[in-house]
């Protein structure tokens, strides 16, 4: 089971670990993934202010790859290039990563699972994002980092992937658990992607429901109570999705907090939606939870 503690790291925490790679002249990797939908390049925050070292990472370009929208709005990147752009960013094997944003660490949580199924094992969120650094009375710092070059290498298939079939499988057969905002699983707005509606069988659990109103991940208990109300055991499969992928690393970060392994839909709805001859369901879903 994993601690909170391999999943997150608090701003005192951070700041430690800042200062002893100073001494030891083995630096933390910090990487700044900010992020939205209506704001996606956050590279002009950055400038603006950041925590001191951190690099920027361009979630759309650097965390995913463009391609036909069969895929999805987010398909997971080539590992060679991720791995190009991983160097580029200062990562050599066994780095100590820490990644962070403005949102609740929802953004962030792409890059976290990412590095982790490519391979690497010391990747944190920082917990609270960059409020929780500015909080603790902590300076940013403004301009571009230009880290040394990595050498970092990756191969993905560290932590658990299902495709459209088996996603399909899960909701079937487990509990798939769709992270976007109620309106948008339910099918009465769809701003994004071809189709309203959810996968069925799909339970909805809103990725802000794992956070509290700091931005940090609730307890473990907390988090267990949560998905245990949505139907979710050690016995049966369980998988997360969202619109693009990105949401969906927060929630099987949160699932991993709580003590349970949930794979990735990558693809999630937006890969979905844009096959025709997959059925849609709409409205809230009413079945029987697994066990009961």
């Amino acid at each position: 089971m994993s601690e909170r503690s391999d999943v997150l790291i608090t701003a005192d925490d951070l700041a430690d670990l800042i200062d002893a790679g100073r001494r030891n002249d083995r630096a933390v990797v910090i990487l700044d993934v900010r992020w939205r939908l209506d704001r996606p390049d956050g590279r002009l925050d950055h400038a603006a202010g950041h925590i001191p070292g951190a690099v920027y990472v361009d979630l759309d370009r650097q965390l995913a790859e463009v391609g036909d929208p069969k895929e999805g709005r987010h398909p997971v990147p080539a590992v060679e290039r991720l791995q190009r752009d991983a160097r580029s960013w200062g990562l050599d094997d066994g780095s100590e990563v820490v990644v962070y944003d403005d949102l609740a660490n929802m953004s962030a949580a792409r890059a976290w699972w990412l590095l982790r199924h490519a391979g690497l094992d010391s990747v944190r969120m920082l917990d609270g994002g960059l409020r929780a650094w500015t909080q603790s009375g902590r300076a940013l710092e403004s301009g571009e980092t230009t880290p040394r070059p990595g050498t970092v290498v990756l191969r993905y298939g560290r932590l658990p992937v299902v495709t459209m079939d088996e996603a399909a499988e899960v909701a079937a057969d487990g509990v798939l658990l769709d992270a976007r905002a109620p309106e948008r699983y339910r099918g009465e707005t769809e701003p994004i992607d071809p189709r309203a509606g959810h996968v069925p069988g799909a339970v909805n659990a809103p990725t802000t429901g794992n956070v509290d109103d700091t931005g940090r991940f609730l307890s473990a208990e907390a988090l267990r109570d949560r998905f245990a109300a949505l139907g979710v055991r050690g016995d049966i499969p369980v998988a997360g999705y969202c619109g693009s992928g990105v949401t969906g690393a927060h929630t099987v970060a949160a699932l991993m907090i709580a003590g349970y392994e949930a794979a990735l839909y990558p693809g999630s709805w937006s890969q979905w939606s844009n096959h025709p001859d997959r059925p849609v369901a709409t409205g809230e879903e009413h079945r029987i939870l697994h066990g009961e």
